[in-house]
């Protein structure tokens, strides 16, 4: 495994093999190293598997953690060597913008709703690095995964609208073994804080079981659980179409919940078939 630190570094790394690209802001957890299995599950043994590490400022707002973010690059770099990763690419903040950004990604409407809403100027700070890092990393595949489901979905259409060479592959939530969608932020938590926040969890499921009783029954089932949560602040709980356009029953649909749980805000989502 190799560590690369500029760009001049990854573009001499840079191999003609398949190659897949996994992009984090580090504090490394077994979601993440889901994904790397999955990208060198696609690969194969003489694919490449790329490991971006780098805390983008471009999607804090002034209020959120950027500084407070954990920076865990040694453990990190275990986990990389551990699940076979060719390249790790970690560049600085002076490296990847060596002056203020004055052309972003404009993400369009649907950056201004659900996560959006709540944190504004989020999705183009995501979209401009995941871009830069598509450019640099030159990948035949990225891999994401669907917790972010949101971030996912613009991503997707990114790629898509401008006609960018490359595949967008999205990796099922990975869970705790009692349903807690694992995230960095889950450090945030103290042991009652971990408990609440399994409602998240639980509204999910109990809206996925209302869905033979169509849109309105899976909302109702999902806000009985929430409202019945001590130490649970709800942002939204939404139903939409899985491209996040609005709902159509009968047919698929997501789930999408944000709340904030003590310091941490926490995100999850589910599939839901709708009769």
């Amino acid at each position: 495994m190799r560590l690369t630190q500029t760009k001049a570094e990854l573009r001499a790394a840079s191999a003609v093999r398949r190659r897949a690209v996994v992009m984090t802001m580090g504090a490394l957890h077994t979601g993440h190293a889901a994904l790397l299995r999955e990208a060198r599950e696609r690969v194969g043994p003489d694919g490449s598997v790329v490991l971006t590490i780098f805390v983008n400022p471009l999607q804090f707002g002034p209020a959120e953690d950027f500084d407070q973010y954990p920076r865990t690059l040694a453990a990190d770099l275990a986990v990389a060597k551990a699940e076979g990763v060719d390249l790790v690419f970690n560049p600085s903040r002076e490296e990847l913008y060596p002056q203020e950004p004055t052309v972003t990604i404009h993400p369009g409407p649907l950056a201004d709703e659900l996560e959006g809403k709540s944190r504004p100027g989020h999705f183009a700070g995501v979209l401009t690095v995941v871009s830069k890092m598509l450019h640099l990393t030159a990948p035949d595949l990225a891999l994401f995964g669907e917790k972010d489901y949101q971030q996912l979905t613009l991503i997707r259409a990114m790629v898509n609208d401008l006609d960018m060479n490359v595949e967008v592959a999205g990796v099922p939530t990975v869970r705790e073994p009692d349903g807690l969608a694992v995230s960095s932020r889950n450090r945030y938590l103290d042991e009652t804080q971990r408990h609440e926040a399994l409602a998240l969890h639980r509204a999910l499921i109990a809206g996925a079981k209302a869905g033979a009783h169509g849109p309105d029954a899976v909302l109702d089932a999902a806000h009985a659980e929430l409202d019945e949560a001590p130490g649970i602040d709800v942002d939204y709980f939404a139903l939409r179409a899985p491209d996040l356009g609005p709902v159509v029953a009968p047919g698929e649909a997501r789930m999408l919940v944000a709340a904030r749980v003590g310091t941490a805000r926490l995100i999850d989502n589910l599939a839901v078939t709708l009769r």
